[in-house]
């Protein structure tokens, strides 16, 4: 019988506990849709769940102060570890390397932050000893960036008179997308990430290079990150599916998914949906590299995946390299 997929409230989170887990995934999505992210994102939460994870939903929280609502996800993983631990008698909830980070939209900025905490350089940038967080850190732990939005000011507040002035006094989004862009560009880490992208995506953008006329490349923030990411020591896990920027969204009627945004998808069948089968691949790919036991695959972006949403895009075999397990592979 498999087992139930059930959320409950533990802290400031909903988590679903799956009775014999091969991870942790702490979810963060988007603005507004990840307020309630066991509607809106069900579906998909509940496809990760069925693969053998326990689910933590963080609800999304609007503020401009980014580094804030960042610390705040550490304090809570502290919370949930110990938790965790004691409701289920289960330590696997003790070890933070058991755990993953999974986001979609401007959730992605979120753990990008943390990524940066983890590091000199982050850590000049907010001060975690004041916080109670000095030895906190996501080192050791997988990211999977979903449809990445380095979200800034203007993209808050869609008048840019108003977002301009709220940035000259000072009372706008920080670290603004710049800002976040630096702090990535001067990182040595992310190294347990990969990403997912969307061919129709005009808010995150997509792996393809904007034309003249369209976003500046350093606001197409998904060609972005992937253009940094794959100078960084191991090939760089991405793939970019037919869709766009709320495909993770969706509840299942039957056959089909309901995203509840009619300025999306609305509804559409279930045939050919690949989100969940990439996501559920590079996570354990991502365990097996922070392990040391493969070598990743290396995925193609959007070309493949285009032309062939049936089929997976071409990958080498995973080959065990138990002698290249390190106690740090983010560095």
């Amino acid at each position: 019988m498999a087992p139930a997929f059930r959320f409950r409230p533990i802290s400031h989170s909903w988590i679903a506990i799956h009775p014999e887990p091969k991870g942790v995934i702490q979810f963060m999505g988007g603005a507004f849709f990840g307020t309630f992210p066991t509607v809106f994102y069900r579906y998909f939460l509940r496809c990760l769940f069925n693969e053998g994870y326990t689910i933590i939903a963080l609800p999304f929280r609007f503020s401009f102060r980014h580094w804030d609502i960042a610390v705040e996800l550490l304090r809570e993983q502290a919370v949930l570890r110990k938790e965790l631990s004691t409701i289920t008698g289960n330590a696997f909830y003790q070890e933070q390397a058991n755990y993953c980070w999974l986001g979609h939209s401007l959730g992605c900025k979120y753990i990008a932050l943390l990524e940066c905490l983890s590091g000199d350089l982050g850590k000049q940038a907010v001060a975690l000893d004041h916080a109670g967080l000095k030895e906190a850190s996501i080192l050791s732990q997988p990211s999977l960036l979903v449809a990445p939005d380095i979200s800034d000011t203007e993209s808050a507040i869609p008048v840019k008179a108003i977002a301009r002035f709220l940035d000259r006094a000072g009372l706008g989004v920080q670290p603004t997308r710049r800002q976040t862009q630096d702090l990535i560009e001067g990182s040595r880490l992310f190294n347990l990430t990969a990403v997912i992208s969307f061919d129709k995506d005009t808010i995150a953008g997509s792996a393809v290079e904007p034309k003249p006329g369209e976003k500046p490349q350093e606001e197409s923030d998904v060609f972005w990150l992937l253009q940094l990411l794959r100078g960084r020591h191991y090939p760089l896990m991405t793939v970019e599916l037919p869709g766009k920027h709320l495909e993770p969204l969706g509840v299942r009627v039957g056959d089909y998914i309901v995203d509840l945004n009619p300025f999306d998808k609305f509804i559409k069948p279930l045939t050919g949906r690949r989100l969940e089968e990439y996501a559920a691949k590079f996570l354990m790919q991502l365990w097996l590299r922070q392990n040391g036991l493969a070598e990743p695959t290396k995925t193609h972006p959007s070309p493949l995946a285009r032309k062939s949403p049936g089929s997976l895009t071409s990958s080498s075999k995973l080959a065990a390299r138990p002698d290249q397990a390190q106690s740090d592979s983010r560095v």
